[in-house]
């Protein structure tokens, strides 16, 4: 059951975030959104009900907090879904060094931020449900991809590791989209020829994000005692 569940979501300003928040408040969750742009998330949790925070996912001090307003505000935390990433993206010859430490500060290090905020209080109450954005560039590595997909796949080994010292109590899920009509790539991407293949695909097959909010929320919804490890949804044209 969805109804009445208190789910934090980082990168909810926008895209598979601002549709998850949308999706599972539409079923009665109460969302906590954190994000950069602090004006969106608030105008965003006025409108579901909710409440939000300003919140970089490379400051483990804000993923502290957030957690804290779920737990402050609603008295628990049922799930956090950890969405933030950003994908600069391009060829290694750029050498593009300051894009590659952020890609692994924003997609790697709030991540591990996420579950060291949150886990110690799913261990207090004895349940909690991480599920954590990842990629289908965590499956399929592909030219000018290499750190983006580096960072999904660390991602993707951690998420493992975590699901199976969870125990039998907490649940693990990892959602790993393909092409979708959202602002990471293209608002990220430096590289022009890069940028413009990007912005090819996606006009051409992208789904809407609310085809992951609607993952998200399979996972979220199943039994207490049914753990939906993995999911990938991409559009039935991507390779």
């Amino acid at each position: 059951m969805i109804k009445d569940k208190v789910v934090a979501i980082t990168g909810a300003s926008t895209g598979i975030g601002e549709a998850t928040a949308r999706v599972l408040a539409a079923s009665g969750a109460k969302v906590v959104l954190g994000a950069r742009r602090i004006d969106r998330i608030m105008t965003l949790a006025a409108e579901l009900g909710g409440a939000a925070r300003a919140t970089d996912v490379t400051r483990r001090e804000d993923l502290t907090a957030l957690v804290g307003l779920a737990v402050e505000r609603y008295g628990q935390l049922d799930v956090l879904v950890g969405n933030a990433g950003i994908a600069r993206i391009g060829p290694l010859d750029e050498l593009a060094v300051d894009d590659w430490l952020a890609m692994i500060d924003v997609n790697l290090n709030g991540f591990l931020y996420g579950i060291a905020a949150a886990l110690p209080v799913f261990r207090r109450q004895g349940f909690g449900h991480f599920v954590t954005t990842i990629s289908v560039s965590g499956l399929r590595v592909v030219p000018n991809q290499s750190i983006y997909a580096g960072t999904k796949n660390a991602v993707r080994t951690i998420h493992e590791g975590l699901r199976q010292e969870a125990g039998p109590h907490l649940r693990v899920t990892g959602i790993s989209p393909g092409y979708v009509r959202t602002e990471l790539a293209t608002a990220s991407v430096q590289h022009p020829e890069t940028r413009a293949e990007i912005e090819a695909q996606m006009a051409k097959i992208a789904i809407a994000p609310e085809a992951i909010a609607r993952a998200i929320a399979f996972a979220i919804d199943q039994p207490e005692d049914v753990d939906v490890g993995d999911i990938v949804v991409r559009p039935t044209a991507q390779s």
